[in-house]
């Protein structure tokens, strides 16, 4: 601890020093690094990369409080497995970093560095009628016996698996629901994905739960739910084909047997609390007149 305050008495005794020595150029410098810093955390924000991230600040603290307590040992593994584990993180990241490689190549640099509002966020609000929308879709598919798999993104993008499937972009409606999950039709296998009120793709895939204390008489189709609501932090809603019972996957907990009054209630409080909250928490960036009550 002596150490640390030495060292903060130092640089604020040559603070006036430091100041003199900047220049125009020293200020656009340090601007232009601040950007590309900003637009890193937002690129990781949207990957499993931000996981990540927040593992390696975790060892980041325990090695700094390795170094004051002299944990001599500890520093030693640090030291020598340090080579080894920057070459694994890069293998890690791989097909984010080659990701967020393909994507600046495609967008506008200026427009992903500077994410001011330009009014087309404004849809990606969670709306009542979307939750009545599906909600009269599920129970009219399970009458039916018609399986389905609707996957709700939330914070976290779902953009990976969106990939998987066949772009649709349509707005959330119970018969375009219906149609797609209707059997025989192209589009009925695998999961359709939602982001804000637009159904974005059809017949994704998704990864199943290894979950073992999953029923055995769930198929495919509720462990692909769960699995997806276990990596990310999507909602996700099943209709079995077998029962026609409607089931709400939720970080890796299944609801099952839900009535349409419980499956409404159980997106409203998972979704609305984000479309609303969360929303205009990420608007304050994006301009005040937006901001809504």
């Amino acid at each position: 601890m002596q150490w640390l305050r030495d060292r903060a008495a130092y640089y604020l005794n040559n603070l006036g020093a430091y100041r003199t020595m900047l220049d125009f150029s020293d200020v656009v410098e340090i601007l232009i690094i601040a950007l590309l810093l900003y637009y890193i955390l937002i690129w990781m924000k949207n990957t499993r990369a931000w996981a990540l991230l927040k593992g390696l600040i975790v060892i980041a603290v325990f090695l700094i409080l390795a170094y004051f307590f002299d944990m001599t040992t500890i520093l030693w593994l640090a030291r020598n497995v340090l080579s080894f584990a920057v070459i694994a993180l890069i293998v890690v990241i791989q097909p984010e970093l080659r990701k967020a490689l393909e994507e600046l190549g495609k967008k506008n640099l200026l427009a992903s560095v500077i994410p001011f509002d330009t009014g087309h966020r404004e849809e990606e609000i969670f709306s009542e009628k979307t939750i009545g929308e599906i909600t009269k879709a599920c129970v009219e598919m399970g009458k039916a016996r018609t399986g389905a798999l609707i996957v709700i993104e939330q914070q976290e993008t779902l953009r990976d698996y969106e990939r998987t499937g066949i772009m649709v972009d349509g707005i959330v409606t119970s018969q375009l629901l219906i149609n797609i999950f209707e059997h025989n039709t192209p589009l009925h296998d695998g999961a359709v994905i939602i982001r804000g009120n637009r159904i974005v793709s059809a017949t994704c895939y998704l990864p199943l739960s290894d979950n073992l204390g999953l029923s055995k008489e769930l198929g495919t189709r509720h462990r692909a739910g769960v699995g997806i609501s276990e990596v990310t932090d999507s909602l996700t809603v099943i209709v079995s084909e077998e029962t026609g019972r409607i089931s709400v996957a939720y970080e890796g907990i299944l609801d099952r047997n839900l009535n349409a009054e419980q499956l409404r209630q159980r997106m409203q409080e998972i979704l609305n609390g984000m479309g609303e909250e969360t929303g205009k928490e990420k608007r304050i960036w994006r301009g005040r007149s937006r901001l809504k009550k």
